[in-house]
């Protein structure tokens, strides 16, 4: 679970794995310029191709292997969160953003249960009376309702289905500074 008004983002875990952030920032990670050109660089354009990290590797000057190994420290370290697509909503599938009003002592069970759902791609906590909100993307319609039903009857919690009225686009990725 994580802390409150803080969004946990899926992806760097097992399909279903709850995610938590940090208690704290993690300590200064010592990166060399590779690492920062990894973590920078690749904000927006990552390859779409059969073997994307070795392509990444390609471009930096290093094995498939190395770029995996470092994914891998910087993700144990808190560097990086998810490495993964942000699909634009409406575009493959369709998506909506869920509430529950979870009572405290449950919170962590639903919160791990919403989680077991690969149509969830991560949950936060938020310091109101619906204090579990979740995004679910499926397939089609049926699916992303059957499961927005299967969480409400499996915690007998009324879900609450929040679909996007009007798109905007965020883009995520920003220059990372060195100093």
């Amino acid at each position: 679970m994580t802390r409150p008004d803080r969004c946990a983002p899926g992806g760097s875990a097992a399909p279903g794995a709850t995610q938590r952030l940090p208690e704290a920032m993690p300590a200064a990670l010592d990166l060399d310029p590779i690492d920062r050109r990894l973590l920078n660089d690749f904000q927006q354009g990552f390859p779409l191709s059969a073997r994307p990290y070795a392509e990444l590797g390609a471009r930096l000057g290093i094995a498939e292997a190395e770029v995996l190994a470092r994914l891998a420290r910087l993700s144990a370290a808190g560097a990086v969160s998810r490495v993964g697509p942000v699909l634009a909503p409406k575009r493959v599938g369709v998506s909506t953003l869920a509430a529950m009003a979870v009572p405290p002592g449950r919170l962590e069970a639903v919160a791990e249960l919403v989680s077991a759902y690969p149509e969830v791609n991560h949950n936060y906590e938020r310091s109101h009376r619906v204090n579990l909100w979740f995004v679910v993307t499926a397939p089609d319609a049926a699916r992303l309702n059957e499961v927005l039903d299967e969480i409400a009857l499996l915690t007998g919690i009324e879900v609450l289905d929040l679909p996007m009225l009007e798109e905007y686009h965020i883009d995520l990725g920003f220059p990372l500074q060195w100093t």
